[in-house]
């Protein structure tokens, strides 16, 4: 049984999604991903959405998988949209993962994901699989319950959902547990950081600016302490908590999207020490 577990648990490592924001140097950060690893393109107001669409196109060249992030406060119109629609189309892209923004104002009339999931409905693409967001742990501006409702919207039009960064395996076993119950049967891919490292990811903070997740991390303290005493962080201890759960397999997860902060290199070395067997056996 023991085992069993560890192999799930290789498993969805091996098989994770990898986050990268569109920065400079992202081109090589492509090129060491695995063809056959799923990488996902972020967007933000500091860069907008034309940047996101530069790094997918230059990643479909490469031959990986793409999966963009549309923010829906930074869409301006349908006009906009559509031709976001159909760049992706051009570049063979058919998932997309649709989320509200951290954008204070929005650019335009459409100011939450729900709006963009309906809008698509009316408009020309080829996606096959759509992604929303959930928050197992909450989020610091929308209440629990405005959340699951959001969530019961979105269903209708969505394929499968990504959690925010998540550090509590029992709050996401117990928020997946009520979720189901609520009705919400969309596949999950659990977001969790990848192996960090402190200098890298101040550098890169400074970077972009103080986006939500990484918020969120200085909220973590014993993360964050690690963190400051230059110790990487290893998420495989929380995998293996998740998969022990006594019904993992009624949770609904389909896989794990690695927030790695660009750090492309310790992820993938991570990855690889786990397929290896050094890392949950």
């Amino acid at each position: 049984m023991r085992f069993a577990a560890s192999m799930i648990v290789d498993d969805l490592i091996r098989n994770a999604n990898i986050e990268l924001i569109p920065l400079r140097g992202a081109d090589e950060k492509f090129a060491a991903v695995p063809t056959d690893t799923t990488i996902t393109i972020t967007c933000s107001p500091k860069f907008g959405l034309e940047r996101t669409l530069e790094h997918v196109a230059r990643a479909r060249q490469m031959g990986r998988r793409v999966v963009p992030h549309l923010a829906a406060r930074m869409v301006k119109d349908e006009e906009q949209l559509q031709n976001f629609l159909d760049a992706l189309n051009l570049h063979g892209v058919d998932d997309l993962y649709v989320i509200g923004g951290d954008s204070e104002r929005p650019v335009g009339k459409y100011s939450e994901a729900l709006e963009i999931l309906e809008a698509i409905q009316y408009l020309d693409h080829s996606l096959v699989r759509i992604g929303v967001a959930c928050y197992p742990e909450g989020h610091p501006e929308i209440p629990d319950a405005k959340l699951t409702e959001a969530l019961q919207h979105k269903q209708q039009y969505a394929d499968y959902m990504v959690s925010q960064l998540c550090f509590d395996s029992a709050a996401l076993t117990t928020w997946l547990a009520a979720t189901r119950n609520a009705g919400i049967l969309l596949p999950i891919r659990v977001g969790i950081a990848a192996p960090l490292h402190s200098r890298k990811l101040i550098e890169l903070s400074l970077k972009i600016g103080v986006g939500s997740s990484v918020k969120f991390l200085t909220k973590q303290h014993g993360f964050i302490g690690k963190l400051l005493l230059g110790r990487a962080y290893a998420p495989e201890g929380l995998v293996t908590e998740i998969v022990a759960h006594d019904r993992f397999k009624d949770l609904g997860i389909e896989g794990l999207h690695l927030f790695s902060f660009n750090q492309v290199q310790a992820t993938l070395e991570w990855q690889n020490r786990i397929s290896d067997g050094g890392g949950t056996k």
